[in-house]
């Protein structure tokens, strides 16, 4: 088949779960397949990144994005008069349209368009009405049920306005997102919870199902890192320009961190990730015990010298990848129920789960005190994720969408 693959974030490298779960998509239909990816880029894309998915893509086109929060209150604005979430009026951009138009125009005819994710759904439906010949089949890649996110931010946001904000931008979506996915021919769900979440506001009329297909890895094609003994550090890692990222670590930062040093006063707590918030600096944490390192191209002489790998969220949707990085390097975790949703999993196995700052912070300081249950822990998760999350294995379900 001719697939014309579409993503909001250029698929490498691996540093977003965003970004895994699409290059692995691609890696698998790129084995029988013939794939043109059209990716949004950012002035942080490398070309050597662009280089690599041509490796195996058969055509690899580019469109330039940029956002700044002077556009961003301009569409609003538009949302608040169209009635169209905001992420979607955000990122519908012309020259995204444009070149799409100018592929539908070559001559050779695509069997089939992706959209990953939501942001992409409506650049596939209307590239799929503009099509010559026999219309392409459509699919689309439910990363999360998006509608959740802004829900579950609103639910500890303080200011009155920004969580009316909120819920409006829930409200649109959850509509947009049942009224988009009916007009797909093809609905693949990253996890159980999103899809049931979105059928429940959907009532009695069905949402296409078309299975579930977690978030996988390439566990087999790394080893586990070796860790130095006498590990001290806490490490979180994620983009912290997504809300939920960016308000899990303020709250553990404020609420957990400081019940940790309580007991192991030697603690450093590492945060890893673009954007970090400024609040950060803010907590009552001495600077000998945080280190905010922003972005990192090459994370792992700070996860060598972890103890306790938190994701300690309180918002979000979909699976967290950052708990299958975890298990793949090796390394103990330490999750809320919402971290570790989507994800199967055996409590005080394979990860610690905990839900309060209490539970959080003894689950941590059990990690850092106990050398032996640390390792336990960690071979338990290494072993799991290379069982349930390998892409090499797991990703023959699109076999039975891409025939």
């Amino acid at each position: 088949m001719r697939i014309l693959f579409l993503t909001q974030v250029l698929p490498y490298p691996l540093d977003a779960g965003p970004k895994v779960r699409a290059y692995y998509v691609l890696r698998h239909l790129a084995r029988a397949h013939e794939v043109t990816l059209v990716s949004f880029v950012r002035n942080t894309d490398t070309p050597e990144a662009i280089a690599h998915l041509r490796s195996f893509c058969k055509a690899v086109h580019t469109v330039p994005i940029a956002r700044s929060k002077l556009k961003d209150g301009a569409y609003f604005l538009k949302s608040l008069t169209t009635g169209q979430p905001f992420i979607i009026e955000r990122d519908w951009r012309a020259n995204m349209a444009q070149q799409l138009k100018q592929l539908l125009g070559d001559g050779q005819p695509f069997d089939a368009i992706h959209a990953d994710q939501l942001w992409m759904a409506p650049y596939a439906l209307w590239a799929q009405q503009r099509a010559h010949g026999p219309k392409p089949t459509v699919t689309l890649d439910q990363h999360n049920a998006v509608y959740m996110i802004p829900l579950r931010i609103a639910e500890s946001e303080q200011n009155p306005v920004k969580r009316r904000i909120l819920h409006l931008e829930a409200r649109k979506l959850i509509q947009y997102e049942i009224e988009v996915c009916r007009q797909f021919d093809h609905v693949a769900w990253v996890t159980q919870e999103d899809y049931d979440a979105v059928q429940k506001q959907a009532q009695q009329l069905p949402v296409p199902n078309n299975g579930i297909i977690p978030i996988c890895g390439d566990p087999e094609a790394e080893a586990a890192l070796p860790r130095k003994a006498g590990a001290r550090r806490v490490t979180f890692l994620g983009g912290l320009h997504y809300p939920p990222n960016a308000q899990g670590i303020c709250w553990f930062a404020e609420k957990v961190f400081p019940q940790v040093l309580a007991q192991a006063p030697d603690t450093i707590l590492t945060v890893i990730g673009k954007q970090p918030p400024a609040a950060l600096k803010s907590y009552p944490i001495p600077a000998a015990n945080l280190e905010v390192t922003g972005y990192v191209a090459d994370p792992k002489p700070y996860l060598a010298e972890t103890a306790a790998f938190v994701v300690p969220l309180l918002a979000g949707g979909g699976m967290r990848v950052k708990i299958i990085d975890g298990w793949t390097w090796g390394l103990p975790v330490v999750s809320t129920r919402i971290g570790a949703e989507g994800i199967q999993w055996r409590a005080n196995e394979n990860i610690l789960i905990a839900d309060t700052a209490p539970d959080f912070a003894a689950a941590t300081v059990r990690l850092l005190q106990d050398a032996n249950w640390r390792q336990q822990v960690a071979d338990a998760g290494r072993a799991w994720v290379i069982q349930n999350y390998n892409w090499r294995t797991t990703y023959r379900q699109w076999d039975q969408i891409y025939v």
